[in-house]
């Protein structure tokens, strides 16, 4: 039981929306990091506040965060906090709704509490290992997830905003089982949409994205019953010292599935 840990995470996300949606709502300049990746005041201040909420509240815990800066003592702490407080950047910019605040425990190099929370709806997302995933609305309606029972034609979702050559090779090899175009999603929430059955399957093969992008989607896939592996079919571990996903990621609803549409099977 997390009960604790959930409630905090969600405070502190709520807490960074506020701050989201006030630099959302005005004419906000964009840096360009040394990763050629946009940052804004949104994510600093956001990633700022989700610190402090959850250091407060559990101070012998460490952190991963995209917007503050890596040292090693996260790797001599039992737990650690994987944070993006804006998942989804190019998304904000773009100002379509379809960013994302990540937050994810990590421990033993598992996840064991993941909170996706969106804060132009304020709608969470989230699981605790073991417990299953749920979906929370704002007027405190809670949803157990669910993949869908689809294992064929599946509904497969493509980035936004970093739909590469690679990904598009990719889904052309495999677009005979898809059920019509691939629809695009930004940030974690594809990660939300297969979990609560309303996609199944999206695969990203190029090294773009780090642990703070997946780690509380892939909990929550796998507590919905889903699943969600490295291409080659290896399980994820965190908290490492390359926080890159070099190889890219799979998600879906059904594992055959991903492997019936794999035409470089291994």
């Amino acid at each position: 039981m997390m009960e604790r840990e959930l409630r905090k995470a969600l405070e502190a996300a709520k807490a960074a929306q506020k701050v989201i949606l006030e630099v959302y709502a005005t004419s906000f300049d964009v840096e360009i990091k040394a990763d050629n990746s946009p940052v804004t005041e949104a994510d600093k201040r956001a990633d700022a506040i989700i610190r402090a909420v959850l250091s407060e509240a559990f101070p012998e815990d460490g952190f991963l965060t995209e917007e503050s800066a890596d040292t090693p003592d996260r790797f001599q702490k039992e737990r650690i906090w994987i944070v993006d407080p804006v998942d989804g950047t190019k998304e904000f910019v773009a100002r379509n709704g379809e960013f994302t605040t990540n937050i994810a425990l990590c421990k033993n190099h598992g996840i064991v509490l993941g909170l996706v929370f969106v804060p132009v709806t304020g709608v969470a997302y989230y699981a605790v290992e073991g417990e299953g995933a749920f979906r929370l609305d704002p007027d405190g309606t809670k949803t157990r997830l669910h993949v869908a029972d689809k294992k064929e034609k599946v509904i497969a979702l493509r980035s936004r905003s970093f739909y590469k050559e690679a990904e598009i090779r990719y889904a052309e090899e495999r677009k005979s089982h898809f059920d019509g175009e691939m629809i695009p999603m930004g940030a974690a929430l594809k990660f939300c949409a297969i979990a609560e059955g309303t996609a199944d399957f999206f695969g990203r093969v190029t090294n773009g994205t780090k642990e703070w992008d997946i780690a509380p989607g892939d909990l929550i896939v796998h507590e919905a019953d889903g699943f969600m592996c490295e291409p080659d079919g290896t399980p994820f571990i965190y908290n490492r010292e390359d926080v890159y996903n070099r190889h890219g990621y799979v998600v879906g609803s059904h594992y055959e599935s991903w492997m019936a549409s794999d035409s470089t099977k291994r």
